[in-house]
């Protein structure tokens, strides 16, 4: 018995160094670098170590529709549950895979973790926040309208239940389901145009004095369309008339352009209209979007 032992705990031994890890490797600053190997769905993925080992991440925070199994209307708030609206939600869980296999399918990606919340959820996934060229896109997912917030009690809940708000109030992304009639058909953005259609958030509120800190006083555009947009000769105008004309930008499907009120330097999905006081009204403003030839494009109240 003693040499039918040895001879197991040999085999266990040789086999060690192929085992999947436990846990994520460690690292000094609570962050890791991976690769995303495979989008399962809008939230998960899977990833590889620079070790080589493999895992699964289920993004924390959030949650996209499904698209392996049912949805349940009633998790997402004033979806209808009916076949309507559960057909919505079908469609927005396969646009927000086929999104986050365009942004991060084969990519490098940073995950980091949250100090309320567990490494690993109930099914032995990792949680994690995932930034990718460093925008955070658990927090995309949300504002653009991609998934709902996951209520549990992790740190950043706040900001993520304010980008959901933001987003419901517009019918963004999934939020178009939230009707007595949901849309059939391709799902469209909230503000669709001839172009595919463009999304318009706002950060009318910069920390502090707005006038002091105009760069964190924005509007942000994004083409939810599946073509290129040119926004050369392209405005955006508030109620009182102030008006910024786009130079050379063009807006690649899914990208996202952000326009500060600030000076700086274009580049890098940023620009910036050069104002010396802050623009949009903190306690309510209309963004609209013309093309070069008049043509309201988007318009977003709030």
């Amino acid at each position: 018995m003693r040499a039918v032992s040895l001879v197991v705990l040999l085999v266990l031994a040789g086999c060690a160094g192929t085992l999947p890890a436990t846990d994520a490797p460690a690292s000094v600053d609570g962050e890791l670098t991976v690769t995303v190997t495979r989008v399962v769905d809008g939230d998960t993925l899977e990833i590889a170590y620079s070790n080589g080992t493999a895992d699964t991440v289920r993004l924390l925070g959030v949650d996209t529709p499904e698209v392996h199994a049912e949805n349940s209307p009633d998790e997402f708030e004033g979806v209808p549950d009916t076949d309507a609206g559960r057909a919505c939600l079908r469609r927005w869980g396969e646009k927000a895979s086929a999104f986050a296999e365009r942004q991060l399918g084969g990519e490098q990606v940073t995950l980091a973790f949250d100090s309320n919340e567990g490494r690993r959820g109930y099914y032995g996934r990792l949680l994690a926040y995932v930034s990718h060229d460093g925008e955070p896109f658990n927090y995309r997912l949300v504002a653009d309208g991609y998934a709902r917030v996951y209520d549990s009690e992790f740190t950043r809940r706040d900001r993520f239940y304010a980008a959901e708000r933001e987003a419901q109030q517009s019918g963004t992304g999934l939020w178009e389901c939230a009707t007595e009639s949901p849309p059939t058909g391709t799902a469209t953005p909230a503000t669709p145009t001839a172009t595919g259609g463009l999304a318009v958030r706002v950060h009318p509120d910069a920390e502090g004095n707005d006038n002091e800190n105009l760069n964190d006083e924005y509007v942000r555009l994004t083409n939810r369309g599946t073509e290129p947009l040119e926004l050369r000769g392209w405005t955006v105008t508030d109620e009182a008339g102030k008006t910024y004309e786009f130079g050379n930008v063009t807006l690649a499907p899914d990208a996202t352009v952000t326009l500060h009120s600030g000076t700086g330097t274009d580049g890098d999905g940023h620009v910036y209209w050069g104002r010396e006081s802050a623009v949009w009204n903190n306690g309510g403003d209309t963004v609209t979007v013309r093309a070069a030839n008049g043509t309201v494009v988007a318009e977003r109240s709030y």
